[in-house]
């Protein structure tokens, strides 16, 4: 095991450059996640923070250190998408709970409470890839799987009952309940079950296991500064929305009016999707915590390679992955019930992803650029092709799904060939490259291409926003590339 210590190489790396670029990629990454949702869609902001801290911080492990602990940071961040939020938003938002500030404080209480561990998740795992405590693959498939047992009984005790045709919801409950409104029948106010006390239980069972019985001082850290991410950054990103949503007369006069009145406008109200800049500040937020946490803690960073007896073999590592897409695709486009019912718990969604990953050679790169990729390949074709008909049967399928899909799949198959001949930093630097463009190209798409020399859009702002994010984080990538270029000059006799 090579237990390549990183603290020396990162320790002039300053402050601001992990926050500044890993609060660009989650705003952009979870602003995309909007069009996607869910699961699979918070993954990409996973695996934008991801790839952008290990390679601003990671400047000396090799390529396989690095895209284990990317692979599972990506994983790890879709845990929580199984939490529901919307009727948390309208407790905050909706026209009948307006002026109500003990509705306004309620709600992004819950909203802080489901960001932070949305997040947390996040920042334990993207730990354990980076700390170089060993872990080895049959223990975090148990870890998982109890972590599924600890679910039910968190969801048992603090997110029951729910029957709302008794009216009998939670003592803590943050959606839509006739406390409310309580004139309303269940039929109109349509209460949604929570489980956000059952993803508590898991992420305090997951902090203590790597805490406490594996001694991983960065693991535990790093959860720490992804439950504070999340808990700021929900309600933050939604303080926006709300406050639009309660004082609309700000935005239909004086100096916002007078700039939207030179925008020819194609889309109703004041032109912008609200709900997207709730999603893009939020990412922000904790992207920028993640980074900070980690560089405060890059002594702790000693990526590893894994000891030769932990190693999965490469036919256990493919049946895993195989059999995680194959349940995949079925509950996300064929919602067939049984991989729905497993998968319908975001921490089940992690158990075969990360035990193949986590001793894997081949696993971490298919994940990076292959699995990751597929749901929102599906999405984007399901989107433009099935729901609004932009485009037909074949091009949709041929540019947005097969192409993706393939170039995908080759990606995967040049970096697993070439693993020993990279650097943790060039596999970094190119994958970021691919993935951010990738993943922009494809919400370019769904947005119908909003180039701000067209008529506006509600999608322009944030078209213009996610454009600001991906040339930043090229500039970073090709910049970096120099400053490595450069040094190696240097070094030659």
């Amino acid at each position: 095991m090579s237990n390549s210590i990183e603290s020396d190489a990162n320790l002039n790396v300053p402050w601001w450059q992990p926050v500044l670029f890993a609060a660009l990629a989650g705003g952009m990454g979870w602003g995309i996640r909007g069009q996607y949702g869910h699961e699979t869609g918070a993954m990409i902001a996973g695996l934008l923070v991801s790839l952008t801290l290990t390679l601003l911080l990671c400047p000396k492990a090799s390529a396989l250190e690095i895209v284990r602990a990317v692979a599972l940071g990506t994983i790890a961040i879709g845990f929580g998408g199984s939490m529901t939020y919307g009727q948390t938003i309208g407790l905050t938002q909706n026209a009948p709970v307006i002026g109500n500030w003990e509705a306004l404080r309620w709600g992004m209480l819950g909203l802080s409470i489901k960001g932070a561990l949305w997040i947390g998740f996040a920042g334990v795992f993207l730990g354990m890839g980076l700390s170089g405590t060993r872990y080895r693959y049959w223990e975090l498939f148990l870890l998982l799987i109890a972590a599924v047992g600890i679910h039910t009984l968190g969801v048992y005790l603090l997110n029951r009952p729910f029957d709302p045709q008794q009216k009998a919801l939670p003592a803590i409950y943050f959606s839509a309940s006739w406390y409310w409104s309580p004139d309303a029948d269940a039929a109109t106010l349509k209460p949604r079950p929570e489980v956000w006390g059952g993803i508590l239980f898991a992420l305090v069972m997951t902090i203590a296991y790597a805490g406490l019985w594996k001694k991983d001082g960065l693991a535990w850290r790093l959860a720490l500064w992804g439950l504070l991410g999340g808990a700021i950054g929900f309600p933050l990103g939604q303080c926006l929305q709300a406050y639009h949503a309660w004082n609309p007369e700000v935005f239909q006069n004086g100096l916002w009016n007078t700039l939207c009145s030179h925008i020819e406008w194609s889309s109703p109200k004041d032109g912008v999707n609200w709900w997207n800049m709730m999603e893009t500040t939020f990412g922000t937020t904790m992207g920028a915590a993640l980074g900070l946490g980690l560089w405060l803690n890059r002594r702790r960073i000693r990526p590893a390679e894994i000891a030769e007896a932990d190693v999965l073999p490469i036919p256990a590592e493919l049946v895993l992955i195989t059999a995680h897409v194959t349940l995949l695709l079925n509950a996300e486009f064929l919602n067939a019930k049984i991989p729905g019912q497993m998968y319908g718990i975001g921490i089940a969604m992690g158990i075969l992803p990360i035990a193949a990953v986590i001793n894997g050679r081949w696993a971490p790169y298919l994940m990076v650029f292959l699995v990751t990729l597929i749901p929102i390949a599906g999405k984007t074709v399901l989107i433009l092709v099935y729901e609004n008909s932009a485009i037909d049967f074949a091009s949709g399928w041929t540019i947005y799904g097969i192409i993706p899909i393939a170039i995908g799949l080759l990606l995967a198959i040049w970096f697993i060939a070439h693993s020993t001949a990279l650097t943790g930093r060039e596999f970094a630097r190119r994958a970021l490259l691919l993935s951010v463009w990738t993943y922009f190209i494809l919400n370019w798409a769904v947005f119908r291409f909003p180039w701000p020399w067209t008529t506006w859009t509600s999608r322009t702002p944030n078209g213009i926003i996610f454009t600001v994010c991906v040339l930043a984080l090229t500039g970073l990538a090709l910049g970096l590339r120099g400053v490595d270029e450069a040094a190696r000059s240097s070094e030659k006799p």
